[in-house]
């Protein structure tokens, strides 16, 4: 979920129909803060890899769902779920007609109720993503995917942020259920993605 990452979509190339349909969601409900493009790539190729289930955090309008959903294997069940009432009412709608998805109202925890997942997305949500709060081996199937996404691109180690060690990304990268790593995507954009270990 990035600040301006509906208006990141002004101007773009064609766009699978999901996404152009949840991006004017958006637009109508004047939320900002959708997934950005380079992200939505990235979720689509992964998404291509989970063969029974994926999860997100922070539905929002559902855009970063839509790539997720864009990219999946028939078959494959996605839960996302979103604190905002009206935008889980509006954007369950918009995937009514999609099998195997559900939009679940609530906060973040909820996710833990519907996993293990084969990857799982962690953006917004009530802050699922600070500080490792989502339990790796809880919510992801041995060898799961996990992305943190909306990470500024890391230019020193240990990372900072505020003049002080980001402690969330470090929570992350050094999770020690985790093998981890960042993904520039942009010159402004990273995202964590990190696999579970073996058990």
């Amino acid at each position: 979920m990035s600040i301006s990452g509906t208006r990141s979509y002004a101007g773009a190339g064609p766009l699978p129909p999901l996404v152009s349909a949840a991006v004017g969601l958006a637009e109508e409900l004047e939320f900002p803060s959708s997934c950005r493009i380079e992200q939505g790539r990235l979720l689509a190729a992964l998404a291509a890899g989970a063969t029974t289930s994926i999860g997100e955090t922070g539905t929002g309008c559902g855009v970063g769902l839509a790539w997720l959903v864009t990219g999946r294997r028939p078959g494959v069940r996605v839960v996302s779920v979103e604190r905002d009432p009206d935008r889980a009412e509006r954007t369950a709608q918009l995937f009514a007609e999609i099998p195997d998805v559900e939009i679940v109202t609530g906060d973040w925890t909820l996710i833990n109720e519907r996993g293990p997942f084969d990857l799982l997305v962690v953006d917004g949500g009530g802050n699922g993503k600070k500080g490792a709060v989502a339990d790796p081996e809880r919510v992801l199937s041995p060898g799961g995917t996990l992305v943190i996404d909306d990470f500024t691109p890391l230019t020193q180690w240990p990372p900072m942020h505020d003049g002080r060690p980001d402690t969330t990304r470090l929570s992350w990268l050094e999770h020690p259920a985790l093998f981890a790593t960042e993904v520039r995507l942009a010159g402004d954009l990273s995202t964590i993605v990190a696999t579970r270990r073996p058990t």
